[in-house]
């Protein structure tokens, strides 16, 4: 029986070092960026989907889930602060859509299976992708005003930075599903 809970606390300790480190990347993503207006282009999403494939759904859900707690509560962890403030203020500016999105995201690229061919698996990742940028666009029209040209502030300038994120990780996911056995 001691065996058992020694088991069950070694793998509690695995997934709370997993989930704090996961947060660790996904703030470092952040802070890898190229200025736009009004949302930076950073490295999150690719890191976000690298996250769903690598780690599954509940641990790549978990990790978001604490980095945007992290930033709610004030600490400097998304794209754009302490520069441009902290905290709720910030959340819901103009990247909140995005990052809520995260979470649908990370979902999907752990849910879904990724054992198929290399063409259902970039659908399943632009799938993916979509969320974030659909809920962004929606979040972004009702801050700023439905009549401005949302697609061509919230999503044109980072389609093509996006293909390539998604087609490096399709090529990548059969050999990153892989990591999934070590959790």
């Amino acid at each position: 029986m001691e065996i058992v809970k020694s088991l069950q606390v070694q793998k509690a300790i695995k997934y709370f070092l997993i989930i704090i480190f996961g947060s660790i990347l996904l703030t470092i993503s952040a802070k890898i960026k190229i200025p736009f207006y009004p949302v930076p282009m950073t490295m999150q999403t690719f890191v976000v989907l690298l996250m769903g494939i690598t780690l599954g759904w509940k641990i790549s859900v978990a990790i978001i889930s604490l980095y945007l707690f992290e930033g709610v509560i004030g600490l400097p962890v998304f794209a754009g602060t302490p520069e441009k403030g902290i905290g709720l203020i910030y959340f819901t500016g103009p990247t909140m859509g995005y990052l809520i999105g995260f979470l649908f995201a990370s979902f999907i690229a752990g849910y879904l299976n990724f054992k198929t061919n290399i063409f259902f698996i970039f659908i399943k990742l632009i799938l993916s992708v979509a969320i974030i940028y659909i809920l962004g666009i929606l979040w972004l029209g009702n801050l700023i005003g439905w009549d401005k040209p949302l697609f061509e502030l919230g999503v044109a300038p980072f389609l093509l930075a996006e293909l390539f994120k998604i087609s490096l990780l399709t090529v990548l996911a059969k050999k990153l599903i892989k990591f999934r056995k070590f959790i």
